[in-house]
C-alpha cells in the first residue's frame, strides 16, 4: 500500500495553506488524506483478476503476441507488469488497464515466465495496493520452425533455388519420371520433352519425382565450441535450427532423417524415420552445450554400421586443435556414407578483415582474425581431402545451405 502523486500533490498544498491557516486545522486537513489514503487502497486490495493469453511454444527470434487483460473494483485503476526473464524479451512490459505487447524467445529451451504483477489504484486516485507476481509459466522455445517450413514448403513446390542465380527449375532434381505436363517459365531445358512439344504444338516438360527413402543423419555437436556466442543466440543455435531444416525438407521429400547430439557421450539419439521431423525438434530443442571437448569418433561410431546414408555434421571448424580429431576420423566414415561437415561463419569476427584499421589494435586483431581463418580453411581442405563436403555460411542461411547440399547429393545419387 502507498499513496499516489495525487496524494502527495494534496499533501503539498494542505503544507502551503497551514502558512494562512491555523495548525491544528492544518493537522486535521492532513489526517484527513492520511485517511482517504488508507480506505482508498483497501477499496482495492483484493487481488484485481488477471487474465493473461500467450502460446505455450514459442520459435527461436520469432515474436508472438502477449495479452493480459485485468478487472478491478468498481470506481478504481490498475497498472499491470510482465517481468520478463534474460533469454524471453517482452516489449512492452507495462500497460493501464492491460497490457497488449510482444513476447520473443532469444534461446532455445525451457523458460518460466513470472506471473504478472499488477498495481490497483482506488476510486479517489489517492491511494494504491501493490499485488505481486503470480505463479510463473514454462514456456518452450523452439528452433527457428518458421524459417524450416518455409524452405520445406519452397522445396515441395519445386522453388528452392540457388541464390544470386537464375531460375533453371528446383535444386535437386530427381531421375525418377512422373509425368508430362505444360513447359513452365522457370524449367530446366533438360526438362523439355522434344517429342510431345513437336507432336502437341506447344513446349512439354518432363515431371520427376525426387528419389524417396533415403536415409538422412544429423551430427549435432553440443561441445565447448558450440557455445560460442553468434547473434542473438549461439553456434548451437544455429547448428539445431539447420538440422531441423534439414529433418522437414527430408519429411516433405519422402525421406528418413534421424538425429545424434553429441559431445564426450551421446546425448541424444533419434534413428532415421519417415515423418520424423517433429520427433527431431522434440530431441533438440532444449539441449544445451556442455563445457567439454567433442569426441566425433564415438559420434561417428553411433552411424557407422547403419545402411548407407547422408551424414550431416554441425560442428565448429574455428579451432584448428579440436578439429584434428574430425579430420582424422572423416575418412572412417566416408568409406560408407556421403558426409557433410556444416559450420557457421562469424560476421562480427571477421568484420576486422573488411575494415581499414584506424589504430594499431585493429590492426593486430585483424591479423589475429586472419589468422584464424587460415587455419579455418587449412581444416576444410584437409576435410574435403579426407572426402567430406564442407558447407559454410551465415547463421541465418546455414540451414538453407545444408538443404543445398542435402539435394544436391540426392541429385547425383550419393545416397
Amino acid at each position: 500500500m502507498s499513496p499516489t502523486p495525487r496524494a502527495a500533490a494534496a499533501l503539498a498544498v494542505i503544507a502551503l495553506l497551514a502558512l494562512a491557516l491555523p495548525p491544528a486545522l492544518a493537522g486535521l486537513a492532513a489526517a484527513a488524506l492520511a485517511a482517504a489514503v488508507v480506505v482508498d487502497a483497501r477499496a482495492v486490495r483484493r487481488r484485481p483478476e488477471l487474465d493473461r493469453t500467450l502460446p505455450e511454444v514459442l520459435a527461436r527470434g520469432v515474436t508472438a503476441p502477449l495479452e493480459v487483460h485485468a478487472a478491478v473494483a468498481a470506481g478504481g485503476s490498475v497498472r499491470v507488469r510482465q517481468p520478463s526473464v534474460p533469454d524471453v524479451r517482452v516489449e512492452p512490459r507495462e500497460g493501464d488497464g492491460g497490457l497488449e505487447a510482444t513476447v520473443t524467445g532469444r534461446r532455445r529451451g525451457r523458460h518460466h515466465l513470472p506471473g504478472v504483477a499488477a498495481r490497483a489504484v482506488g476510486p479517489l486516485g489517492l491511494g494504491a495496493w501493490y499485488h505481486p507476481a503470480g505463479e510463473p509459466r514454462e514456456l518452450r522455445v523452439y528452433p527457428d520452425l518458421p524459417a524450416a517450413r518455409r524452405l520445406a514448403l519452397a522445396v515441395r513446390l519445386g522453388r528452392f533455388r540457388e541464390q544470386g542465380l537464375l531460375p533453371r527449375g528446383p535444386l535437386g532434381l530427381g531421375t525418377e519420371f512422373e509425368s508430362v505436363r505444360d513447359y513452365q517459365p522457370d524449367d530446366d531445358i533438360r526438362q523439355v520433352n522434344w517429342r510431345a512439344t513437336a507432336r502437341l504444338g506447344r513446349p512439354m516438360s518432363n515431371d520427376y519425382r525426387l528419389e524417396r527413402d533415403r536415409e538422412i543423419v544429423c551430427l549435432v555437436d553440443a561441445g565447448r565450441l558450440m557455445a560460442a556466442p553468434l547473434g542473438d543466440g549461439t553456434r548451437l543455435d544455429a547448428a539445431v535450427d539447420a538440422a531441423v531444416a534439414v529433418a522437414l525438407v527430408a519429411d516433405a521429400v519422402g525421406d528418413r532423417c534421424g538425429v545424434v547430439a553429441f559431445d564426450d557421450e551421446i546425448r541424444r539419439r533419434l534413428a532415421p524415420r519417415r515423418a520424423g521431423g517433429e520427433r527431431v525438434v522434440q530431441a533438440l530443442y532444449d539441449i544445451e552445450p556442455r563445457p567439454v571437448e567433442s569426441d566425433y569418433e564415438l559420434a561417428f561410431h553411433a552411424v557407422e554400421g547403419s545402411k548407407r546414408s547422408l551424414v550431416i555434421l554441425l560442428t565448429d571448424l574455428l579451432d584448428e586443435a579440436a578439429a584434428r580429431s574430425l579430420v582424422d576420423a572423416v575418412p572412417v566414415l566416408a568409406r560408407r556414407h556421403a558426409v557433410v561437415v556444416a559450420s557457421c561463419t562469424d560476421p562480427d569476427l571477421e568484420a576486422p578483415v573488411r575494415t581499414e584499421p584506424a589504430r594499431a589494435s585493429d590492426a593486430y586483431a585483424a591479423v589475429a582474425v586472419l589468422d584464424l581463418l587460415d587455419e579455418r580453411n587449412a581444416v576444410t581442405a584437409r576435410l574435403r581431402g579426407a572426402g567430406a563436403e564442407t558447407v559454410e555460411a551465415k547463421p541465418s542461411a546455414l540451414g538453407a545451405a545444408c538443404v543445398r547440399a542435402y539435394l544436391r547429393a540426392k541429385a547425383r545419387a550419393r545416397l
